[in-house]
């Protein structure tokens, strides 16, 4: 690609608007960066900025960056990065379309298994396999197209506290992937114009291994803790919760590697470390207690899915999900 003069965040929620306030802050005159956002945390960006608060930090950053609801609004963009969960990206295609021209790449950044996750993939056996219930109709891979893609994995906590301000807690990491794990010169300047803007920024050429991994977690915490209520501390405190949380884990590393995925870290070390992770409330509790529609899709469903495919068996993560899925249901129709 050519040098990157455009960018637009499609999604300027928590880790979409950290991401494009570091972009515009780091990158100043050298890049255009605008961002796709709405309701009351877009009029917050229009009339404050974008606030961020880094951890442990004694003030936060302020971006001023062009901000609309609607992308017909934008030129087309020489790198979209989408800051949106993966059941939100169907109703986002119409819009991700207008922005593309015939460079274009997007950088998506996706907790749980992507739309676009067996294009160019040689372990599966199942390479340009379609995704139904991730891409409903094949817009996705019509209208955007998987060879625009650059898969990323980001272990960022982050949280919008008021409109158009959002707070992170932890300095963050992201992984950056080709589908076909090319180090390709297109990524290559991609991660190198992240890390100018103050970005932690890898590359990896088997970004699966990297999604999956990041998986094992979210598969059990996410889901666990919507349907408790519970913090990541409380529920490992609880050992029947742990226990729980131990078992999904295991279930994703067994398709995982059905699916010629290898998990570097072994179950063991992966409940060590979220020991230490601390009173975090998770994404999906998060979306929960804002009566907005869960990400269950991407995050448990196609554990399941995938584990049926594969011929792996998924009691766990089969009975959380249709618990988890009628708590959805439930809690939308609540909140009207």
């Amino acid at each position: 690609m050519a040098s990157i003069k455009t960018i637009c965040i499609y999604g300027a929620g928590a880790l979409g608007g950290a991401i494009a306030a570091k972009l515009a802050l780091g990158l100043r005159e050298q890049v255009t960066v605008s961002v796709v956002a709405r309701g009351g945390h877009l009029e917050g960006i229009r009339t404050h900025g974008m606030r961020v608060w880094e951890a442990g930090a004694a003030s936060p950053l302020v971006a001023r960056v062009t901000a609309t609801d609607d992308a017909a609004e934008l030129p087309p963009q020489d790198l979209v990065i989408t800051g949106l969960k993966g059941h939100q990206l169907g109703a986002a295609v119409p819009g991700l379309a207008k922005l593309l021209h015939a460079g274009t790449r997007v950088v998506m950044v996706l907790n749980g298994i992507p739309w676009w996750y067996f294009h160019r993939d040689e372990q599966s056996g199942h390479a340009e396999r379609q995704i139904e219930e991730l891409d409903p109709n094949g817009d996705l891979w019509r209208s955007i197209g998987p060879e625009r893609v650059i898969g990323c994995v980001a272990y960022q906590g982050a949280e919008v506290v008021n409109p158009g301000e959002i707070r992170l807690s932890n300095n963050g990491h992201f992984v950056l992937g080709e589908p076909s794990g090319e180090a390709t010169g297109d990524i290559e300047t991609i991660a190198a114009l992240l890390k100018q803007a103050g970005i932690n920024i890898s590359i990896s050429p088997r970004i699966r291994d990297e999604i999956w991994s990041k998986l094992m977690g979210n598969a059990a915490f996410n889901p666990i803790s919507a349907l408790t209520r519970a913090l990541m501390s409380d529920i490992m405190s609880n050992p029947a919760l742990s226990a729980m949380v131990g078992q999904v884990m295991n279930e994703v590393k067994a398709v995982a590697e059905s699916l010629g995925s290898r998990l570097a870290i072994s179950v063991e070390e992966r409940l060590e470390r979220s020991r230490q992770i601390g009173p975090v409330r998770t994404s999906m509790l998060q979306d929960l207690l804002a009566g907005k529609a869960l990400e269950i899709t991407p995050l448990v469903g196609m554990v399941v899915a995938l584990g049926r495919l594969a011929g792996v068996a998924t009691p766990t993560s089969s009975t959380i999900l249709a618990l988890v899925t009628q708590l959805d249901r439930e809690n939308l129709r609540v909140a009207g």
